[in-house]
C-alpha cells in the first residue's frame, strides 16, 4: 500500500500553530488554519511534548553573513588575513579560523560558511537531572509516590540547602515531555495527575455545570470573615466527586490545613448522603468542624437534619458558582489521579477510601509552603487540645 506523502510546514506556520497552542485551541481547531488533518499537526507538537522549543538566535558575538561577505570578497582581492581582520575590527585568529574551517582561502564561500556555521551552533545544553542523576532518583521516586513537580520542587527547595540538589518544577515536567533529555522515564508520565502525552496550555479551557436548586439555603455571603481568611481550623468545603454507573463519594477538606476525608456513600440521594455526613462528623471534635460549604446539589436539600444533629451550619455556594469553594475543587481535581473519570466507585471500600485520603495528605502543598496537610492538621489537633 503506497504511503501518503509526508505533509511539511514552513517555519512561519509552526511559529502560528505553537502560538495557537499556547492560547488553548485544540489540534483540531489549528489544524483546520492549514486545512490539514490534525494528526499532521500532533507530529510536530508531539516532538517535544507538547512545549514549544526555544526559537534558535545566533550570538551577538558570532560573525554576520556580511562580514562573511566581506571575508569572501577580500580573498579574492588577494589581501592578508591581518588587513582583513582590521578592516572587520576582529581578532586575525578569528578570521583565520573562520577561512581554515570553511574551505581555506581557494574555497571559501560567504553563504556556504554562514549555513556551516548556523549547524555548528547546535549544542543542546544537558538538562540539570541528566547531569546529577542522584536528583533525578529522587525526583523520580516521588513521581511513583503521586508528588506533582510543583510539589517535589517545593519540597526540595524547603529541605536541601545545596542548589545543586534543588530543581525546578519546569524543569521536570520538561523533562518528562521532552524524552530527548534522557533523564526521566516516559513511564513516570502515569503518575502525573493528568497522564496525557503531551503537555496543554493553561488557556485550555473547563466548563463546569449547574447541580440544581435547594430551599431554605444559607448564602456563603453569610459566613464569618473567620471562615474567609482561614483564620482558625475546622471549616469544611464540601461536595459528591461522581463516577460511571450511578457512582459517587463525598470529599471533605478542611480550608486551613488542605486536610482531606473521603466518605463512602451508596446513593446520591439526600437521606443517604446525608447520614454519611453525619456518621463521618461525629468522629471529630466539636472545634475541628465548625461550619461546612457545599455546591448546589439536592444531595444535601436535608441539610437543616445534618445541621441539628451535629450542630454544624451548612453554607451554600451562589447559583453557578462552584469555584467559590475552590479548595475542595481543586481537591476534586487531585482525587481523579486515584479516582478517574469514568471507574465504578462503589468498588472502593472506607478502609480503601481512607488510605487514598491519606495518600493525598501526605503530599507536601504550595499552599503550605510546602509542608503536608497531615503536618498542619496535627498542628490543629494539638492547638485544640
Amino acid at each position: 500500500m503506497p504511503q501518503r506523502p509526508r505533509i511539511y510546514y514552513s517555519e512561519s506556520q509552526k511559529a502560528l500553530m505553537w502560538e495557537r497552542w499556547r492560547k488553548g485551541d485544540s489540534l483540531q481547531k489549528i489544524a483546520q488554519l492549514f486545512d490539514r488533518n490534525h494528526s499532521s499537526v500532533q507530529r510536530i507538537l508531539s516532538v517535544t511534548g507538547g512545549i514549544e522549543p526555544p526559537r534558535r538566535r545566533r550570538s551577538d558575538r558570532a560573525m554576520t553573513l556580511a562580514e562573511r561577505e566581506e571575508v569572501s570578497r577580500s580573498l579574492v582581492a588577494g589581501r592578508s588575513i591581518r588587513s582583513i581582520a582590521d578592516a572587520l575590527g576582529r581578532a586575525p585568529s578569528t578570521i583565520s579560523r573562520e577561512i581554515t574551517r570553511n574551505g581555506g582561502p581557494g574555497g571559501y564561500r560567504a553563504h556556504q560558511a554562514d549555513a556551516a556555521a548556523w549547524d555548528r551552533a547546535k549544542r543542546p545544553k544537558v538538562c540539570k537531572l541528566a547531569l546529577n542523576t542522584s536528583l533525578a532518583r529522587q525526583v523520580a521516586e516521588k513521581l511513583q509516590r503521586e508528588w506533582s513537580p510543583e510539589q517535589i520542587a517545593g519540597w526540595l527547595k524547603r529541605t536541601c540547602l545545596d542548589a545543586s540538589d534543588q530543581v525546578s518544577h519546569e524543569t521536570i515536567y520538561r523533562t518528562l515531555y521532552i524524552q530527548t533529555r534522557g533523564a526521566l522515564k516516559k513511564e513516570l508520565l502515569a503518575y502525573l495527575r493528568r497522564t496525557r502525552t503531551m503537555r496543554r496550555s493553561r488557556h485550555h479551557t473547563q466548563k463546569t455545570g449547574d447541580h440544581g436548586r435547594i430551599l431554605e439555603t444559607v448564602s456563603i455571603s453569610e459566613r464569618p470573615p473567620s471562615v474567609d481568611d482561614r483564620a482558625v481550623p475546622g471549616h469544611w468545603e464540601g461536595d459528591l466527586l461522581f463516577g460511571t454507573t450511578d457512582t459517587q463519594i463525598a470529599t471533605l477538606v478542611e480550608r486551613q490545613t488542605r486536610y482531606v476525608m473521603l466518605v463512602k456513600v451508596a446513593s446520591k440521594h439526600t437521606e443517604v448522603v446525608v447520614d454519611a455526613l453525619i456518621k463521618n462528623a461525629r468522629k471529630l471534635p466539636q472545634e475541628l468542624y465548625r461550619s461546612l460549604t457545599w455546591d448546589r446539589g439536592h444531595e444535601m436539600a436535608e441539610h437543616r437534619r445534618f445541621t441539628l444533629a451535629t450542630d454544624v451550619q451548612v453554607y451554600f455556594c451562589d447559583p453557578q458558582n462552584p469555584w467559590q469553594r475552590g479548595t475542595n475543587e481543586n481537591t476534586n481535581g487531585l482525587l481523579r489521579q486515584y479516582l478517574p473519570k469514568g471507574t465504578d466507585l462503589s468498588v472502593h471500600s472506607q478502609a480503601k477510601l481512607n488510605a487514598i485520603a491519606r495518600r493525598l495528605n501526605e503530599r507536601p502543598r504550595k499552599t503550605l509552603n510546602y509542608q503536608t496537610p497531615a503536618e498542619r492538621y496535627r498542628q490543629a489537633v494539638a492547638s485544640t487540645g
